[in-house]
């Protein structure tokens, strides 16, 4: 790969807890390495009353995907929680990708056989 990923977090009315924002940078960092077609991720934590939720965006060549979350106690576990949902996503739309160019082929290789 030969871009460097870029991560972004943000902290609204929170302070920055360097532990916390190493772990999602590296989580990220992790993730793209799955998926070389991203190479902008976005995380966006902030409080909701007592709680804190979490917006996250992940941009790349044909990606565009969002998640969010909220009502939960901390901000690593609403960071890590849009994080998986944000894996599970690429994980869906790569496998979607790949598969359905996969079926397209045996489909045409189906019609060629006398």
């Amino acid at each position: 790969m030969t871009e460097e990923t870029n991560v972004l977090i943000h902290w609204k009315g929170l302070r920055s807890e360097e532990d916390i924002h190493n772990h999602l940078a590296n989580r990220c960092r992790h993730i793209a390495a799955e998926f070389p077609e991203t190479n902008h991720y976005e995380l966006r934590i902030e409080p909701n009353r007592r709680e804190i939720q979490c917006h996250g965006h992940v941009n790349g060549k044909r990606t565009r995907i969002a998640a969010h979350t909220e009502s939960l106690p901390t901000a690593r576990q609403a960071a890590d929680s849009v994080l998986d949902k944000l894996e599970r996503e690429l994980r869906r739309e790569h496998d979607k990708r790949i598969f359905s160019r996969r079926r397209r082929a045996q489909k045409d290789q189906l019609k060629r056989v006398p």
